[in-house]
């Protein structure tokens, strides 16, 4: 399977002209599943520290124009996070688009911050602690949703279900990026599997873009940036099914 990482800007003129861009990428190399930043399209609302409902209503428009766009990539699957609520309760939710029958729900957003920058406690609620598996095609996959990449006792279940990659939208900044590849790391060592993320990208740096592919034995296959900002790798189950014979996974396995 054909996997794409981005990193996007959310600003309407920026985001228009790297959207034209990602579908160009997307359908040039036959891109069969697109990994979007978290709550991608639309502005960093967690950086504010009063929830505004009228500015919640707006994302959730926003999200749904943007969600009837995905088609636009050419892509069999689509994963990202977008605004949802059930009742007064809102919600940081996964989901994924399916060419030809739409969006579904994947898991909501369990670990949240709160402080300068990601008041996100006082914008969503706490989602689902479970951490289950789901299908895409021909791979099955996790989602830990940005800071939930720090969530280290879900990879080894992970390991013992065989998943083939961990997926992480994420909205980190520039300055903590290499602590955050670091998790990605781990992630994909301890699991065994491939970890994907993708990254939004702000002109102030609070969102520093690099998306990553790394395999199941730690290698950084793929790395966006400002110069190169998506990348499409076609991963190989069969590496998953070798990690998970190999150092460190058999030990815990035994």
């Amino acid at each position: 399977m054909k996997v794409t990482v981005c990193e996007l800007p959310h600003e309407a003129r920026p985001l228009a002209d790297a959207w034209a861009r990602l579908c160009e990428h997307t359908t040039a190399h036959g891109s069969d599943f697109v990994l979007l930043p978290e709550f991608a399209f639309i502005e960093p609302l967690w950086e504010r520290d009063r929830f505004d409902a009228r500015q919640w209503e707006d994302g959730v428009a926003l999200a749904n124009v943007w969600t009837a766009r995905l088609d636009e990539l050419r892509a069999a699957h689509v994963v990202s996070t977008r605004p949802s609520a059930a009742g007064r309760r809102c919600f940081n939710e996964g989901f994924i688009w399916t060419r030809g029958s739409g969006t579904a729900p994947l898991r909501r957003k369990y670990f949240l911050p709160d402080e300068t920058g990601g008041w996100e406690t006082r914008w969503f609620a706490r989602g689902d602690r479970e951490f289950p598996s789901f299908t895409a095609g021909g791979i099955s996959f996790a989602l830990n949703i940005c800071t939930e990449l720090w969530a280290l006792e879900t990879y080894a279940a992970y390991a013992a279900l065989g998943l083939d990659a961990v997926i992480c939208p994420r909205a980190t900044s520039s300055g903590t990026f290499g602590t955050w590849l670091s998790a990605g790391i781990v992630a994909a060592v301890r699991s065994g599997a491939y970890c994907l993320s993708s990254n939004r990208v702000h002109p102030d740096g609070s969102c520093g873009g690099r998306g990553w592919i790394i395999s199941p034995d730690g290698d950084v296959l793929a790395m966006t940036s400002q110069d190169a900002p998506f990348h499409t790798i076609e991963i190989d189950t069969a590496a998953v099914r070798a990690a998970a014979r190999t150092y460190p996974r058999y030990v815990f396995a035994n």
